[in-house]
């Protein structure tokens, strides 16, 4: 590939500077590795939409004789977008036969804001169905492959665009975090993967799994383009309502500045390491924290003590507000006609034969949702996994008033083999007990490569800070990405920004 020397927003855009390449020469090389991929990372690609943004940027390039970074920070960079963010005139599937031929009349804020920075949007990219599971062996239309290791998933629910970023398909992409579905693939494929503050980036045209839950979050090669991406595209926005009126900080030049760790107090939660977790994941999170504190910082022991109670919130939350999203996909409001459908004298038997096109997945937490939401059983489950998560919340708050941040595992073990986890839905779920207290909490947090297991798979640091704090858990993470010696990425750690 033309950028096979270059993997960072800023190598990339010296590069059009020197004239290495033009915007358009990178943009064809890109499509031309995605069609002869073999990952299964993308569903779908838009070659004429991103040709014209590449010819554009071109023009832009010429009349300033470089590229004007302040205005355009993303532009002739290639990206892949999860296929649950909507682009007007592009069908958006959600990976699920229930909207197959769906084609959506316009665009979400993020990825608007992303195109008006000069992005080159590359394709639509895998995931689970609706972005339910974290292997991204629920997609309708495939599972997506591991970047460097064949036969293992990447992760989910974001795994296509996790692979796409690490299998050198795209420079970046975005992914959404309901439980740790950016975090949780980033670690897996050894990619940067931040998910912002909840209300920092807007969920306008992100297709909703769980409302309270969902943000859209970067999957890059390195902390300093998932900067860029996060300033580009967050943000207040007046068409969603849970959208904060956060000012944000400007992130890239924070980084620009030197990083204090003398000045730092490091959380270590003692839940996050426990009997039972991959001992290579243990063994290399340790290692990181140690160089951490050899930098100066002060390490805290702290403790989360409502943590074991995260993934039974969560699916109880989660799967009740999916129950609720997903009730428009009925063949009506939205979703397939199949024409058996169009056949029946009975309504129950029409939406039976259109609600049918679900996955099962999907179709499970639909069932658990509806349950809990019943009548008879809200106050039992609901209500009650409501005061949890609120208690979840609250362990957070004290323990930032002894640290700064939080650091520990992304994930309880690396990445595992196709099909080893599909017959118990539970262990499935456990994956996620360190990703989704963040997303409970409305907490930023991001994965950052620190190391491997002995077959070479990553692994990821997270970062965890107080909300709307991002800015700290991008810092954090570009002195960690600069200093640390990992030999997992290839990428050379990027540039300086």
């Amino acid at each position: 590939m033309l950028n096979e020397k270059y993997f960072t927003i800023s190598e990339i855009h010296d590069a059009y500077d020197r004239k290495e390449f033009t915007p358009t020469e990178l943009t064809l090389d890109t499509l031309k590795a995605v069609k002869a991929s073999q990952h299964n990372a993308y569903l779908s690609t838009l070659e004429d939409r991103a040709m014209a943004a590449a010819k554009s940027a071109e023009k832009i390039i010429a009349e300033h004789g470089k590229v004007p970074r302040e205005k355009f920070p993303l532009l002739g960079i290639p990206l892949a977008i999860k296929d649950n963010l909507v682009i007007d005139g592009v069908r958006t599937t959600c990976a699920s036969k229930m909207l197959e031929n769906y084609v959506s009349p316009y665009t979400g804020t993020a990825v608007e804001r992303l195109e008006k920075a000069g992005a080159v949007f590359i394709g639509k990219a895998n995931m689970d169905e609706f972005a339910m599971g974290g292997s991204n062996e629920n997609s309708a239309f495939g599972l997506v492959d591991h970047p460097t290791h064949p036969g293992y998933v990447p992760g989910g629910s974001s795994g296509g665009s996790a692979t796409a970023v690490r299998a050198r398909l795209c420079v970046a992409a975005l992914g959404s975090d309901t439980g740790g579905s950016v975090r949780q693939p980033a670690s897996y494929c050894g990619v940067v993967g931040l998910k912002p503050s909840y209300g920092l980036v807007s969920r306008y045209g992100l297709v909703a799994f769980a409302s309270s839950l969902d943000q859209i979050g970067p999957l890059t090669n390195s902390v300093a383009d998932a900067a860029i991406l996060l300033g580009a595209m967050g943000g207040h926005d007046p068409k969603d309502s849970t959208s904060s009126p956060y000012a944000l900080p400007d992130f890239t030049a924070e980084l620009r500045k030197p990083m204090d760790w003398k000045g730092l107090r490091v959380g270590i939660p003692k839940e996050y390491f426990v009997d039972g977790f991959d001992p290579a994941v243990l063994s290399e999170v340790r290692a990181a924290i140690a160089w951490v504190e050899k930098q100066g910082a002060k390490l805290v022991d702290i403790s989360l003590p409502n943590t074991p109670y995260a993934v039974s919130v969560y699916y109880i939350v989660a799967v009740s507000e999916a129950s609720s999203n997903l009730a428009r996909f009925d063949g009506v409001r939205f979703g397939v006609r199949p024409p058996d459908a169009m056949q029946v004298e009975d309504i129950a038997d029409f939406f039976k034969r259109v609600r049918s096109n679900f996955g099962p997945e999907v179709k499970r937490r639909i069932i658990l949702g509806t349950f809990a939401l019943s009548s008879g059983y809200y106050d039992a489950y609901y209500r009650k996994a409501c005061q949890v998560r609120r208690m979840i919340k609250d362990d957070f708050d004290r323990v930032f008033r002894e640290c700064d941040v939080i650091l520990g595992p992304v994930s309880p073990s690396t990445a595992f083999k196709h099909g080893e986890k599909n017959a118990d839905p539970l262990k499935m779920y456990l994956n996620d007990i360190l990703t989704i207290p963040c997303n409970l909490a409305g907490l930023p947090g991001m994965s950052v490569p620190c190391g491997t297991d002995n077959l070479g798979l990553p692994i990821g640091l997270q970062v965890i800070a107080p909300m709307f704090r991002d800015d700290l858990v991008l810092k954090v993470g570009h002195a960690f990405e600069k200093g640390y010696p990992t030999a997992d990425r290839d990428q050379v750690k990027g540039k300086e920004v």
